[in-house]
């Protein structure tokens, strides 16, 4: 009879851990597989990947024009300081100009405007070619306006950091359009009260064969080091006036297959007129979204094989695993409720608009802002827990860039107006305008001032209110996220800090939540060479600040 029982005993308490670690294991496993299916799913329909990739290439041009400009203005300033002083006779100015001519090759023509009036000098070996020849006398023509509108110019110039400025103008080279820029100037040595301007003309033939390939390579092959994988392509074109579709590169890197850009970007400032576009070569960013997503989808279909075969090998272990498995049974189902709520409403306004039941384009675009703000707000609580994963592995890297914090709270808020007006939250937003730029992780902080007002919303019970501060104060940018909810005892301060720690408050163990987004937050501020405080009274709210060095404090990948 005692063997029996025994036997019964060990089937059942068999039979109880293998349902332990089915509804500890599978289900969340089950789960979190759907939850990635659905998501590539969103990002095959949504195009996720190809959107990032362009912001990157939008990024890239942008790196790519900031250069151009740099080495121009240092061009334009090295030929400023050749130019002579104002005043001296005519045949001195040719003479002295005819020298910077010689010294600098890139240059096609230089001028110089002072009280004695106007002298324009071009290189003489050029001056047999008929466009050449033309183009000298349309400039030596079209400065004649310099007479009045000098004074004015001048003044502009002065009151500029680099008293440089560019224009630009078509001109041609051996029968085909060409590109003319011109840097002018005032100059170093002339009386503040006197009227002089210099001007230098860069070449078109070394602005198309030499400049811009130049510039264009470089960075090409600074971008395939850092990163590698397919490599790219870029060109400058010249902008059609009238808004035509074709673009014609007048410069390009190698590995251009004259087809159209991914990406484009107007030119300022110096190159006025210009535009830069960026591919890859060989593919097409929609090819390389499509075959992401297909191999993630098998990815997925394996990773979902390895489930089940874990599943079997870990029942010989899961006896001396059960104190672990329920504390991660607890964390996914907390965090599995909360992924719950974003893709409840996702998924009603969706069936909604399907259903078509909305018929105004206000109602409608309404109801698609949510589900966009939702689907940012599932995004975050998913990033949460990626984040933890790459913490625990010592993977976890930031990326710091000066950034304007202002407008990076303003529009993270921006993102949360709607569930904190849905909630029935007063919310009060003091944010300067006039910071300094912060060198920052600009998602890592967005995640953490999430996390924070997350924390807000969750925990006020009678007077819901949310007060979001960003100011200086001296060396530092203070970021505070102030409640008037149920507070944090002394005791329990010192603690919320730590992974997976929740406060012994009834209300606390009755809201869902992982315990990882404060543990986040302070990771996230430490890492950036700041720290996070609180400040809380039980029953009358908590003011967490977060604090920020305005100089970089030797921030390095964590």
């Amino acid at each position: 009879m005692k063997l029996k029982r025994r036997g019964f005993l060990g089937g059942f308490n068999r039979f109880r851990l293998m349902l332990t670690l089915g509804l500890a294991v599978v289900l969340p496993a089950a789960a979190l597989v759907f939850v990635n299916f659905s998501q590539l799913r969103a990002f095959e329909r949504d195009k996720v990947l190809e959107a990032a990739i362009h912001r990157d290439f939008l990024e890239m041009l942008a790196i790519t024009e900031k250069k151009m400009n740099k080495k121009s203005y240092a061009m334009a300033e090295e030929s400023r300081d050749l130019f002579p002083s104002p005043g001296i006779a005519p045949a001195e100015k040719e003479k002295q100009l005819d020298l910077i001519l010689s010294k600098s090759p890139w240059l096609s023509h230089v001028w110089l405007f002072d009280e004695n009036g106007f002298v324009i000098r071009s290189q003489p070996q050029q001056m047999g070619d008929k466009y050449f020849r033309e183009e000298h006398e349309r400039m030596a023509e079209s400065y004649k306006w310099l007479a009045t509108e000098a004074k004015s110019l001048v003044a502009t110039l002065q009151k500029k950091t680099r008293p440089i400025g560019f224009y630009s103008m078509p001109t041609k080279r051996a029968g085909a359009d060409s590109y003319l820029a011109t840097a002018y100037f005032t100059l170093p040595q002339a009386a503040a009260d006197k009227v002089v301007l210099g001007g230098a003309t860069f070449d078109a033939c070394y602005l198309q064969q030499t400049f811009f390939p130049g510039v264009l390579e470089e960075q090409v092959t600074q971008k395939s080091n850092d990163q590698g994988g397919n490599k790219l392509a870029l060109m400058i074109y010249r902008v059609d006036p009238e808004g035509g579709k074709e673009v014609k590169p007048l410069a390009a890197t190698r590995g251009w297959d004259n087809g159209k850009p991914e990406v484009m970007r107007k030119l300022d400032d110096v190159f006025r007129g210009l535009g830069l576009g960026i591919k890859y070569q060989g593919t097409s960013v929609e090819a390389l979204g499509q075959t992401w997503v297909h191999r993630s989808f098998l990815i997925l279909g394996f990773l979902s094989l390895m489930i089940i075969g874990g599943l079997v090998l870990t029942r010989h272990v899961v006896n001396k695993e059960l104190a672990l498995a329920r504390l991660k049974s607890d964390f996914v189902s907390n965090v599995s409720h909360e992924l719950r709520t974003p893709l409840a409403l996702i998924r009603l306004y969706a069936e909604t608009l399907e259903l078509g039941r909305i018929t105004t384009p206000e109602k409608k675009h309404q109801y698609y802002r949510i589900i966009r703000k939702e689907s940012e707000r599932l995004t975050a609580l998913i990033n949460n827990i990626l984040d933890f994963s790459r913490i625990e592995a010592g993977r976890k890297e930031y990326e710091f860039r000066n950034t304007d914090i202002a407008e990076l709270v303003r529009n993270t808020l921006e993102s949360y107006r709607y569930q904190i007006e849905q909630q029935g939250f007063a919310f009060e937003e003091s944010i300067d305008s006039n910071l300094p730029a912060v060198p920052v992780d600009r998602e890592a902080i967005a995640r953490a001032l999430v996390n924070l007002v997350n924390n807000a919303l969750k925990y006020s019970s009678d007077e819901k209110f949310l007060g979001v501060k960003l100011y200086r104060d001296n060396s530092v940018v203070k970021l505070e996220v102030a409640d008037h909810g149920i507070g944090i005892t002394r005791r329990d301060q010192s603690k919320i800090f730590e992974k997976f720690y929740r406060a012994g408050d009834p209300l606390v163990h009755n809201t869902k939540g992982s315990g990882l987004g404060l543990s986040l937050v302070r990771h996230i501020t430490q890492a950036h060479g700041g720290d996070i405080a609180v400040e809380s009274t039980p029953g009358k709210g908590s003011r967490f600040i977060l604090s920020l060095p305005l100089a970089s404090a030797g921030q390095v990948a964590v």
